[in-house]
């Protein structure tokens, strides 16, 4: 192991970033504090409601640190919400109280947003970021969204993360992998195994690139023997991401 790196994890690129592998256990916790005492040497958590102090934390168990944010979306209890014109708010996310879609489109306005947020997650001492809701052109956003606004955003948010030496992973957005892949360090997933869908995460694996993935409803026996065949980095979470986990 190098020095600063952490079990099942690989060391920094020359380019500075961290590059986690396949297989790499992780925790992904978005609701109430924190429970830094679980062993995975990875952990996604929430840029804004945590602070640089439990990143240090984390760091000083030798843990690598992502940081979530929501990039689809506009949310109505983030410190940052009035920076979001009323012009590139849309439809509401169905089923997630105080969200819009956000019009991708608009790079010329999200761009310093996004930015800005990114800027944040350095700042806390975050590795690597984790943006949400990259799929919007398959949802009903109010947006007239195509695929290729999409491939034009994530590549904006992966240049943005590269810029400030972060790692940045693709959240779901299995259709554009092929295309996606070599702009994105890792991969995040929710359900493919319910869905039937985890081969088409192959490609970052190929690459030795992690793909972390969680499943809310199926218990491990149905879907962890296909993570374990294909190098996926699969747990059993609530969907509330409490700290509870089941891992593979």
């Amino acid at each position: 192991m190098t020095p600063g790196g952490t079990p099942g994890s690989t060391p920094a690129q020359p380019s500075g970033r961290w590059q986690p592998k396949p297989g790499t256990r992780w925790q992904w916790q978005l609701g109430g504090r924190v429970d830094t005492s679980v062993d995975a040497p990875v952990y996604d958590i929430d840029g804004f409601e945590n602070s640089a102090k439990t990143v240090a934390e984390l760091h000083a168990r030798g843990r690598k640190v992502i940081c979530y944010i929501n990039a689809g979306a506009w949310e109505n209890f983030r410190s940052d919400k009035e920076k979001f014109p009323a012009s590139v708010l849309g439809a509401k996310n169905k089923g997630w109280d105080g969200e819009k879609w956000l019009d991708i489109r608009r790079l010329d306005v999200l761009r310093p947003i996004m930015a800005a947020r990114i800027d944040m997650c350095r700042q806390k001492g975050f590795d690597a970021v984790e943006p949400d809701l990259t799929e919007g052109f398959r949802n009903r956003t109010g947006f007239p969204l195509t695929a290729d606004h999409q491939l034009a955003f994530n590549r904006m948010l992966a240049e943005l993360a590269h810029e400030r030496g972060l790692a940045v992973g693709l959240k779901n957005d299995l259709e554009q992998i092929p295309q996606l892949v070599r702009d994105f360090d890792f991969a995040v997933n929710e359900q493919c195994a319910q869905y039937d869908e985890c081969e088409k995460l192959t490609p970052f694996i190929k690459r030795n690139k992690a793909v972390f993935h969680v499943e809310y409803e199926l218990p491990p026996g149905d879907f962890c023997d296909t993570a374990k065949r294909l190098g996926l980095s699969s747990m059993k979470k609530n969907l509330d991401l409490d700290a509870w986990r089941r891992p593979c």
